[in-house]
């Protein structure tokens, strides 16, 4: 091939690097398919110097090096474990007890989705009739509900944030509720609150996640900013997947990764207690949804 470049008329390789190299890494670069005369030059008449040839060869000598590396380690790896033949009889056990280890915290997750989604149920109904501050406990008691830690924070000076919310895994959730006593027909929620939120979510309270949550409607602009600007949105439609349906808050969002770790005891969904009891309609607590109660006064708020 070499040959077939000089009779061409173009230049012979460097002197200060061997011919032979340049051979070998000119057949290894056409066996892996890729253009040809890619050492020696630009076209039929430019020469390239050392240096260009090295950075061109640094893709085949760089394969050859990985695969000797990766053929090496297996070499080292199967002689390793040949004088250390004992290792054999661990590793089925290490097997085992990593399979039992994961099915454990597989059944221990399964149990705990089942009494979460035993837990508090709230209608769309029940919503509309509650006022601004009890529709905000009842946000905070779903979010106990699904394992947070939460706690109600509205009020004056709330800084855009009405509940405050740590998830198993440590993350704080900021999140800013607007009640509409009319509903999807009510006044939609606009823009300015979801600037609020952003304004203050992580510089004042430190959030991970920063949550709009209405039992009514949010505006286009709103719904458009807030997918920009990272802001969450629970509209009428989520709010009745969560409360009513009793799914997580993580899944009706969508776009928020499930918590890893499952809460502690003291982070287990808690019964609700006075704040619910001036809602119309009973609430559907037990084990079926057939099965229908009246809430509890527990003396928690």
């Amino acid at each position: 091939m070499v040959g077939d470049l000089a009779s061409r008329g173009e230049p012979e390789p460097s002197e200060d690097v061997p011919a032979e190299l340049w051979d070998h890494l000119e057949d290894f670069w056409e066996a892996l398919g890729l253009p040809e005369r890619p050492l020696w030059g630009l076209d039929g008449n430019e020469h390239r110097t050392t240096a260009e040839k090295l950075r061109l060869a640094a893709l085949p000598i760089g394969v050859v090096v990985a695969a000797a590396g990766f053929i090496g380690f297996f070499v080292w790896l199967g002689a390793w474990l040949n004088d250390h033949w004992g290792i054999y009889s661990v590793l089925p056990q290490a097997g085992v007890m990593l399979l039992v280890a994961y099915g454990a915290a597989a059944e221990q997750r399964r149990k705990w989705e089942e009494r979460r989604s035993q837990g508090l149920r709230v209608t769309l109904v029940q919503l509309d009739a509650v006022g601004h501050r009890e529709f905000e406990s009842v946000v905070r008691d779903l979010m106990r509900r699904d394992g947070f830690k939460a706690e109600r924070v509205g009020g004056g000076g709330d800084d855009a944030c009405d509940v405050r919310g740590v998830d198993p895994d440590g993350r704080i959730w900021v999140v800013q509720c607007k009640h509409r006593r009319d509903g999807w027909e009510g006044k939609a929620t606009g823009v300015d609150v979801l600037q609020q939120v952003k304004g203050t979510a992580e510089p004042v309270h430190g959030a991970q996640v920063a949550v709009v949550v209405t039992n009514g409607r949010f505006s286009k602009p709103a719904v458009a900013w807030g997918e920009r600007h990272g802001i969450r949105l629970v509209d009428r439609h989520a709010i009745q997947r969560w409360a009513d349906e009793r799914r997580p808050l993580w899944e009706v969002l969508g776009n928020v990764r499930r918590p890893r770790r499952l809460p502690s005891r003291r982070r287990r969904p808690r019964r609700t207690g006075n704040v619910l009891q001036g809602m119309t309609g009973p609430l559907r607590r037990g084990r079926g949804r057939g099965r229908t109660t009246r809430p509890r006064d527990t003396g928690r708020a």
